[in-house]
C-alpha cells in the first residue's frame, strides 16, 4: 500500500506540487466515489491539472499517480 502523507509530503509537496485530497461526506452518503484527488502546480504548466474522484484513496493513487509520474516526478512506490 502507497503511503499517502510520503506522496503527499516527501514526494509531492517537497516538487512543488501542491495536493489535494478530499473525503465528500455527501457523496459518501450516497455511495458516489466521495474521495477527491487534484495536484497542480509546481513543474506544470498553470493550466494543467491532475485530478480525480473515486471510491477509495488507493483508486485515486492509481489514476493520478501514473500521469504525474509521466511527466517526471519522483513518487515512491
Amino acid at each position: 500500500m502507497v503511503d499517502v502523507v510520503r506522496v503527499m509530503e516527501a514526494a509531492l509537496a517537497e516538487q512543488g506540487v501542491t495536493v489535494l485530497f478530499k473525503a465528500d461526506a455527501e457523496r459518501m452518503r450516497n455511495g458516489v466515489r466521495p474521495w477527491t484527488f487534484v495536484a497542480n502546480g509546481g513543474p506544470f504548466h498553470e493550466d494543467l491539472l491532475v485530478r480525480t474522484d473515486a471510491a477509495s484513496v488507493e483508486d485515486c493513487l492509481k489514476t493520478c499517480l501514473p500521469p504525474l509520474r509521466d511527466r517526471g516526478l519522483v513518487i515512491p512506490e
